[in-house]
C-alpha cells in the first residue's frame, strides 16, 4: 500500500522553478569588453584548429568561448558578478589557447580543481564538466582512482559561466582519496534526455584521460541531483558500486499532486523516468537516501523505502532531525560514510552478481550485470527478470513480459529460463559469441545457434530494440541532424507550420539543452550522416527530398491533398502527422517526421518532473495560425505508441 499519497496530497511539492530568475543586461562597458575578448578567443581557436590541434584540447578551450556566447545570447546575467565572471572565464580560455599554441596544453596533470570539456556526439556541442584531482594525484604512478559522479541541484541562475566560477580552482577537501566529477548535465533537466547522455559522455571523457577504477564508481546528488541519482541509480544499477540520493522526486503524480490520470500515451511513458517503478533494481546496487525531517522532498525517500520494503529490497534511509531542504553535518557524514564503505568494497568482478532482481518498462534501460534484454512483449509495462544459482551451478532465471534476451557466457555453466531444460552456456552457439541469445516463442524459450544469433542481431523483422524503441524524444539522446526541405511544398500551410516547428525546436534546444540543433538542407544529406545520425525531417514530400525517399516505407499515405494514417484521412492544410520510426535508409537509426522534442519551455520552467514525453511515438496535430506571441495554436487529435513490431495498436 502506498501510504505517502496523503503526504503529497496535502502539500504542494517543492518545484525547482526557474521562472523567477531575472536578468539585467551587462553594462555597455562590460559587454564591449566581453565581446572583444570573445572575438579574440574565437580567433585563437580558429588558428589552433587550422594548425591541427588535438580536438580534445580544443574542446577544453572552446568551452570558455561557449560560456560567454551563451550568456550573451540568452541574456543570463542574473547577478552583478556574472559580468566579471564571464571576463575571468574568457581570460582562462585565452591562457589555455596561448599554452596550446606553444605545445603546453598540460592542464589536469596535478592535484586541484579545474574545468574540462568534451564534444558531444548528440549535437557536436562542447559541454563542460568539473573535475577534482586529490592530493597525491600523479598521472605517472599508474594508480587507478575511484570516481565520484556528483549531480548538482537545480538553479534558476545556473549557466556555464556560473558553473565555471563555482568549480574552477576550488579547493579539494583534505583527505579526499577519489577523483570527483561534477556533471553539468546541460543545465536543469534532472539528467533526462541529452542531460542523461551528458552524464555518461562526461564519465567516458574522464575515463579516457585518467586511470579510473571501473569497479569503484560512486553516484550521488541532492535535490534535482537527488532526483537524478534515483533515476540513474535504478535505471543503470550495474554501473555503480554505490549510489545516494538526497531529497529529489521519484514519480510524477504524487510529486506534482496531480489527481487525474494523464492521457494514456503520456501516462504510459511516465514509466520511462518514474524511479518508483524501478524500486526492485535497488536489489542490485547499495543505495542510501536522505531527507530533511521538514522537507517536502523527504517524500521521495519514504516512497522508495516503502516500494522497496514491499519487494523485500534493502535501502538505507537517513532523516535529518528538524532539517529542511539541506543536509545536517551528522547526516551528511553518515551518508558519505555509506558511500565510502561500498566504494572500498567495490563492485564484484565479472560476472558480477549472479543473483539479480531486475525490472524495466523500456528497452532504453535494458542491462543488469550479465543480462541484456532485447525485446519486450508489452511496451511500457513492467518487465522483470530474477535469477538464482542452484547447488548444481545452474542459473535459474524467471522472466515476465520479456520475449528476447542474452546472457553473458561465463556467468554459470548452465542456465534454465522459466523452467526450461538447462542449456550449456559454454557450448551454446558453438562458443563463438560472448553472449548467448534466447528468444521466446509459443513453445517456450529457444536458444539460438551461431547463425541464428547473427541473424537476430540484424533485426530482420524490424522489432523495437534497445536504442530503437521510441518515443519521439528518444531520438535526441543520440546523434541527430535536422533536415529541412529546399523544394516546392505540396501544402504551404503545412510547410509554414513545419518551418515554425523547426525554429521553435532550435530555440528551445539552444536555451534549455545548451546546444545548437544541427540543421542542414535536404541537398546536403550524405551517406555518412545517414549511417551515423537519427534523421529529423521537416516539411512534406514535395519540399523535402529525403522525406520523399522514405515516405512509402512509413505507416502513412501522403499525397498533395490528403494524409492518411491508420484508416483516417486528414487535410494537410490544417493537420500534420508527427512520428518516430526506424529509418528506411538505415534501420539501425531513427527517422522523425516534423517534430523536435515534445517537451517545451513551459515544462522546463515548471518542474523537471514535467519532462516526460508528450506525444508518444506518433500524433496527429491540428494546427491553425495564432498571433505573434504564439505563431500556431495546436491540438492533439490523437497520439499513441507503436507496439513491439513498430505497428499501430
Amino acid at each position: 500500500m502506498r501510504t505517502w499519497c496523503g503526504l503529497l496530497a496535502t502539500a504542494i511539492a517543492l518545484v525547482f522553478s526557474v521562472a523567477s530568475a531575472t536578468a539585467q543586461p551587462p553594462s555597455p562597458e562590460s559587454e564591449a569588453a566581453i565581446r572583444e575578448k570573445l572575438d579574440r578567443l574565437n580567433r585563437d581557436i580558429e588558428v589552433l584548429r587550422q594548425k591541427g590541434t588535438d580536438p580534445r584540447v580544443l574542446a577544453d578551450i572552446e568551452v570558455y568561448a561557449k560560456a560567454a556566447d551563451w550568456i550573451l545570447r540568452h541574456n543570463e546575467f542574473y547577478k552583478p558578478n556574472y559580468e566579471k565572471d564571464t571576463l575571468a572565464a574568457l581570460d582562462t580560455g585565452l591562457k589555455r589557447a596561448a599554452a596550446a599554441s606553444e605545445g603546453k596544453a598540460v592542464w589536469g596533470q596535478a592535484p586541484g580543481s579545474l574545468i574540462l570539456a568534451y564534444r558531444s556526439k548528440v549535437d557536436e556541442s562542447v559541454q563542460p564538466y568539473a573535475l577534482q584531482l586529490p592530493e597525491g594525484f600523479d598521472p605517472a604512478d599508474g594508480k587507478r582512482w575511484p570516481l565520484y559522479v556528483v549531480l548538482h541541484g537545480r538553479g534558476g541562475t545556473l549557466n556555464e559561466v556560473s558553473f565555471i566560477r563555482k568549480h574552477d580552482g576550488k579547493d579539494v577537501a583534505k583527505g579526499q582519496d577519489w577523483i570527483q566529477l561534477d556533471v553539468f548535465g546541460r543545465i536543469n533537466n534532472a539528467y533526462r534526455w541529452s542531460g542523461e547522455t551528458d552524464v555518461f559522455e562526461a564519465m567516458a571523457d574522464v575515463q579516457r584521460r585518467f586511470r579510473i577504477d571501473d569497479r569503484r564508481i560512486v553516484l550521488w546528488g541532492f535535490s534535482m541531483g537527488g532526483a537524478g541519482a534515483w533515476h540513474l541509480g535504478v535505471h543503470h544499477p550495474s554501473k555503480w558500486c554505490a549510489a545516494g540520493a538526497g531529497a529529489g522526486f521519484v514519480d510524477f503524480y504524487r510529486y506534482q499532486n496531480v489527481k487525474e490520470q494523464l492521457p494514456e500515451y503520456q501516462h504510459r511513458t511516465l514509466r520511462i523516468y518514474d524511479a518508483a517503478d524501478y524500486a526492485l533494481n535497488l536489489a542490485n546496487v547499495p543505495f542510501i537516501t536522505y531527507g530533511g525531517e521538514k522537507d517536502k522532498q523527504l517524500a521521495a525517500s519514504l516512497i522508495m523505502q516503502e516500494e522497496a520494503g514491499e519487494l523485500d529490497v534493502p535501502v538505507e534511509l537517513i532523516i535529518g532531525k528538524n532539517m529542511g531542504h539541506k543536509f545536517d553535518d551528522i547526516s551528511k557524514e553518515k551518508f558519505m560514510a555509506f558511500l565510502a564503505e561500498h566504494r572500498r568494497k567495490g563492485r564484484p568482478t565479472f560476472p558480477g552478481r549472479r543473483e539479480i532482481r531486475f525490472t524495466t518498462s523500456t528497452l532504453r534501460y535494458n542491462e543488469c550485470e550479465w543480462l541484456t534484454l532485447h525485446e519486450l512483449d508489452q511496451q511500457y509495462e513492467p518487465s522483470t527478470v530474477e535469477s538464482r544459482l542452484d547447488e548444481r551451478n545452474v542459473l535459474r532465471v524467471t522472466t515476465d513480459n520479456v520475449t528476447a534476451l542474452s546472457i553473458a557466457r561465463g556467468v554459470a555453466d548452465r542456465v534454465s529460463i522459466d523452467g526450461s531444460a538447462p542449456v550449456d552456456l559454454n557450448a551454446a552457439a558453438d562458443s563463438n559469441l560472448p553472449d548467448v541469445y534466447f528468444v521466446r516463442d509459443s513453445d517456450g524459450w529457444q536458444v539460438l545457434d551461431y547463425d541464428e544469433s547473427l541473424a537476430f542481431i540484424e533485426n530482420p523483422e524490424q522489432n523495437k530494440r534497445p536504442g530503437l524503441q521510441g518515443p519521439i524524444d528518444d531520438a535526441f539522446m543520440e546523434p541527430f541532424v535536422c533536415v529541412r526541405g529546399t523544394g516546392t511544398a505540396w501544402s504551404k500551410p503545412l510547410q509554414d507550420w513545419s518551418t515554425a516547428s523547426l525554429e521553435l525546436f532550435e530555440t528551445e534546444f539552444d536555451k534549455w539543452l545548451r546546444g545548437k540543433a544541427p540543421v542542414i538542407d535536404d541537398t546536403q544529406l550524405t551517406d555518412e550522416l545517414i549511417a551515423q545520425k537519427n534523421l529529423v525531417l521537416f516539411g512534406d514530400p514535395g519540399s523535402n527530398a529525403v522525406l520523399a525517399r522514405v515516405v512509402e516505407a512509413l505507416p502513412i499515405t501522403w499525397t498533395k491533398d490528403r494524409i492518411e494514417f491508420d484508416g483516417q484521412a486528414y487535410d494537410p492544410a490544417t493537420h500534420a502527422v508527427v512520428m518516430i520510426f526506424p529509418n528506411p535508409l538505415n534501420p539501425e537509426r531513427y527517422v522523425v517526421i516534423n517534430s523536435g522534442h515534445t517537451i517545451h519551455e513551459k515544462d522546463f520552467r515548471a518542474s523537471n518532473s514535467w519532462l516526460f514525453p508528450k506525444l508518444g511515438d506518433f500524433a496527429v496535430i491540428r494546427f491553425e495560425k495564432g498571433d505573434k506571441g504564439k505563431p500556431y495554436v495546436e491540438e492533439v487529435v490523437r497520439a499513441g505508441i507503436f507496439n513491439g513490431h513498430w505497428e499501430l495498436p
